[in-house]
């Protein structure tokens, strides 16, 4: 499963984009009980039994499907960092339920994957993301999640600057206010419009489509060092924004681009990529094509 990125600026709620960091489950049936080892992110902080947020989903989509698998041992390898505004929880719910596919020998539905993620997780952007690969586009229809998967530019790429400390998504969330003022939500449409462009054929106008007006400003209280880095990468002409709920820091790029890193408090900053500060990691991510994938032993578990 992917890690992902939402948002990206003015798609608040609605865009997402699947990036080559991968977590890894492993499900094996058998006995009448669940059995659960995390290792990488989460170990030692997560719950190990059915209360599980991938064992929760498998359960889901086990039940979605029509199907009992009493008892399994489940691995979760997780690379993707829990906390940071990457989709570690979108991934592990996406997992889950794509796990339950595997289980059952059924083709992947990902349009289905997406409906009941999303009822698991709340809001749709981050799972169709991590189901459907590349950029997609998210909504709900009533109460049903729905997304579609757009071709990104080639050689579209990002550089993550994660750091140290989380944000959980509820408490970003309520920094938000009820209201915005008209001229504020008509620019972000606006942008979010043009961010469509930008990603799947017209990249140079990243730092332009990439502006936000709707929730990024207000979320600064709970991340004030994520939005001094946006603030400075942007003043260098790079299109950051903050990843998902936060706090990590994404910057759009393409591959063919040649950026300069710069130490973080450089006085010239004129088309240079300033390093990640102290306490930060920074990585650099390609864009995943496909969404989760799914091995039942040796096969490959697909819609046609």
């Amino acid at each position: 499963m992917p890690a992902t990125s939402a948002n990206l600026g003015p798609g608040f709620d609605a865009f997402g984009l699947a990036l080559s960091l991968y977590d890894e489950l492993t499900v094996t049936p058998g006995g009448s009980g669940v059995t659960v080892e995390v290792v990488g992110s989460g170990a030692g902080e997560v719950a190990l039994d059915e209360s599980h947020l991938v064992v929760r989903a498998i359960r889901a989509g086990l039940e979605s499907l029509g199907a009992v698998v009493p008892g399994f041992r489940l691995r979760c390898e997780n690379r993707i960092p829990h906390g940071r505004g990457l989709g570690s929880s979108s991934a592990a719910i996406v997992g889950g339920i794509a796990a339950a596919y595997g289980l059952t020998g059924t083709p992947l539905d990902r349009d289905r994957v997406v409906e009941l993620a999303n009822e698991i997780e709340g809001h749709p952007d981050n799972v169709a993301a991590a189901a459907l690969g590349g950029f997609t586009i998210a909504w709900t229809d009533g109460e049903t999640g729905r997304a579609i998967r757009l071709e990104p530019e080639a050689g579209l790429a990002a550089i993550a600057y994660v750091p140290g400390t989380r944000v959980l998504t509820r408490e970003a969330r309520g920094l938000l206010p009820a209201a915005v003022p008209h001229g504020d939500a008509a620019a972000n449409a606006g942008r979010a419009a043009l961010l469509v462009a930008a990603l799947t054929s017209r990249p140079e106008l990243l730092m332009t489509a990439t502006e936000d007006r709707l929730h990024q400003a207000y979320r600064e209280p709970a991340m004030p060092e994520s939005l001094a880095l946006v603030h400075k990468l942007r003043g260098s002409g790079l299109p950051a924004v903050v990843s998902g709920a936060g706090p990590t820091v994404l910057v759009l790029t393409v591959a063919s681009e040649e950026v300069r890193v710069l130490p973080l408090g450089s006085s010239d900053v004129s088309g240079g990529l300033a390093a990640a500060p102290d306490g930060w990691e920074r990585y650099e991510l390609g864009i995943e094509p496909l969404g989760v994938q799914v091995w039942s032993g040796s096969q490959p578990v697909e819609r046609e």
